[in-house]
């Protein structure tokens, strides 16, 4: 899944209780959230300084996202969140990621989303800039 050329990232996450259903069973949307702050903090690594961007009115938006449930996690697991961008064009690029249980590499869930980075009023789409897709040590 990785391309070792572009920006990644490994986040290990906390399950709280409240990322489980009564079954104890980690909720389909917690996984989403998972995969939202490790793509925000691998932003920042990548260069996006999301508030100075905002200020301006540019923003990177969410295109598209899939994701396959692939193994129930539960309360009390350790997961890790891997993966990274994908996919680079002109105005759109993508990540995968892939949510897995840290004491048996269990792929719990798989991920691809869009993103695009568009100028606001208007929704108008910015070129990406080539720097934020150098991978980083």
């Amino acid at each position: 899944m990785e391309n070792s050329a572009l920006p990644h990232i490994e986040y290990e996450v906390p399950v709280m209780f409240f990322d489980t259903d009564c079954g104890g069973v980690i909720h389909n949307l917690a996984y989403l959230r998972f995969i939202e702050t490790a793509r925000t903090i691998m932003a920042g690594q990548m260069g996006m300084r999301l508030a100075e961007m905002a200020a301006e009115g540019l923003y990177p938006v969410v295109l598209r996202s899939e994701i396959d449930y692939l193994s129930p996690g539960k309360f009390g697991d350790r997961i890790i969140v891997r993966g990274g961008v994908s996919e680079v064009g002109r105005v759109r690029f993508w990540v995968e990621f892939e949510v897995v249980r840290g004491e048996d590499g269990t792929v719990l869930a798989k991920s691809r989303q869009s993103l695009a980075l568009i100028r606001m009023p208007g929704a108008k789409p910015e070129r990406l800039p080539a720097e934020w897709f150098r991978a980083r040590t």
